[in-house]
């Protein structure tokens, strides 16, 4: 049962990022992707993305991968994982 909480809770944030009602397409992915979300429109009609206004937010896969490179500061391992939640914003 507690899964199913954390589950509706984790799905509830980016809903709480979405327009007031003043905010634009613009503005409304900017804030998700400073929240760190990864953002994908999906444009409802050929409106200018900064005409456009948001008509949804829903919740996406959250996953985890591994970034290889340069070593990790302070540790003997050259990755990092490294975990991406995606938003789609719907525009039009």
């Amino acid at each position: 049962m507690g899964g199913l909480a954390a589950a509706i809770i984790g799905m509830a944030a980016p809903a709480a990022a979405a327009p007031s009602g003043s905010d634009n397409a613009v503005q409304t992915i900017g804030q998700l992707r400073s929240q760190g979300y990864t953002v994908i429109v999906n444009r409802l009609g050929n409106t200018p993305l900064d005409q456009a206004e948001v008509v949804a937010v829903r919740q996406g896969q959250t996953y985890t991968h591994i970034n290889a490179g340069q070593p990790v500061y302070g540790s003997q391992t050259n990755f990092a994982t490294v975990q991406d939640n995606i938003v789609y914003v719907d525009v039009k």
